[in-house]
């Protein structure tokens, strides 16, 4: 195929290999003239913003692009997965831009919980990770909670400027999009598209009414995250959709629990205790004892153990990580999948895909 045919809506590259890709048209319209990519047809036709992976060196190229306008940033977050979901260095590209934290899918965590303390949370998380945020909204675009609070603070803070919403992949944050428009607008065909010098693909703009923009930025992938090592019909079994019915296994050292067939977490040390898993109502998980689950796994990978489905599983590609939760209550976070809740005194060993981050934060509960 030639690179010199592109989408004439947003003037990416055509291919017809990766539906996540910019530029993806069907094998059958790659030949005809004047191709839109499938992406700008959900736009043109059904004002649906679809989401476009990025890699993280296309990102940071646009974002350069973007620091020298003025405006403000919403980055949306995953509350499920928030450092997993979060975007490294983006305080220092976009300087002294004033930044929103739309913390979304609150709908996932127990509808007990309570919000001002999850808000402090992350604000506490996000000054660890080097980001003092002007404003922490929570949020569930699919629900459609916290969007008037969200668009409020939006305009409280933006000062007649620009609005520019960024995040990775798989938080939502085209849902987001659809969901400000239709609050903020009330009308459809109001979206065009704009180009930025240096930019691999045009961004989004919804008209603000001021002579304004709100701008949507493609998803950035984020490799370490377990939802691009499944396939499509397995990511709809670990990311929930519904409130997460937390599952709690009572443990004895030595055993071991399984999160579907893609992570074996061993129970080391720290006596008997409790194990609360926060993971996709749709994952299987077994229990076995420790001294068995390697052979288990090995057997039973891709049948009693999924997902993955029944194509290879590749142990050699497999990381161990051990982890002590000392003093503590924290949370193991396997990311893009969920994590385990553990109390104070706990040693456990997590074998995941050698690229999905693995590690321990403060509990969330």
């Amino acid at each position: 195929m030639s690179n010199e045919q592109k989408c004439i809506g947003c003037g990416a590259i055509l291919q017809s290999d990766d539906p996540n890709l910019p530029g993806y048209v069907p094998k059958s319209s790659l030949n005809k003239e004047d191709v839109i990519c499938k992406r700008c047809f959900r736009l043109k036709h059904y004002n649906e913003i679809q989401d476009v992976d990025l890699t993280s060196d296309d990102f940071l190229t646009m974002l350069n692009a973007l620091s020298t306008r003025e405006g403000i940033i919403v980055n949306v977050v995953d509350v499920f997965d928030f450092q997993g979901s979060w975007i490294n260095g983006l305080k220092r590209i976009v300087g002294n831009k004033k930044i929103i934290l739309a913390a979304n899918k609150m709908d996932l965590l127990p509808k007990l919980i309570n919000k001002r303390r999850v808000q402090l949370w992350i604000e506490k998380l996000a000054k660890e990770l080097g980001m003092k945020p002007d404003a922490v909204v929570l949020i569930s675009a699919e629900k459609n909670h916290g969007i008037d609070e969200l668009l409020e603070t939006i305009a409280s803070l933006r000062e007649g400027k620009d609005v520019y919403v960024v995040g990775t992949t798989n938080v939502g944050k085209s849902t987001l999009i659809n969901k400000l428009i239709e609050s903020s607008i009330g009308e459809k065909n109001v979206i065009t598209t704009s180009h930025f010098p240096g930019t691999t693909l045009d961004l989004i703009d919804i008209p603000l009414g001021d002579g304004t923009f709100m701008y949507d930025t493609p998803g950035i992938i984020q490799s370490h995250q377990m939802t691009h090592y499944v396939t499509d019909k397995e990511l709809k079994v670990i990311m929930p959709k519904s409130e997460i019915k937390p599952k709690n296994y009572q443990l004895n050292e030595g055993q071991t629990l399984f999160l579907g067939g893609l992570v074996r977490v061993d129970y080391v040390q720290g006596g008997r205790r409790s194990l609360n898993c926060f993971v996709s109502n749709l994952l299987n998980i077994h229990r076995t004892k420790t001294e068995n689950a390697q052979s288990l796994w090995e057997r039973q990978v891709g049948d009693l153990l999924t997902p993955p489905g029944d194509q290879q599983f590749d142990f050699n590609n497999i990381k161990k990580t051990i982890l002590s939760t000392k003093n503590v209550k924290q949370d193991i976070i396997i990311s893009g999948l969920g994590f385990i809740t553990v109390d104070a005194g706990a040693v456990l060993e997590v074998y995941a895909p050698s690229e999905v981050n693995v590690y321990l934060r403060p509990s969330i509960l």
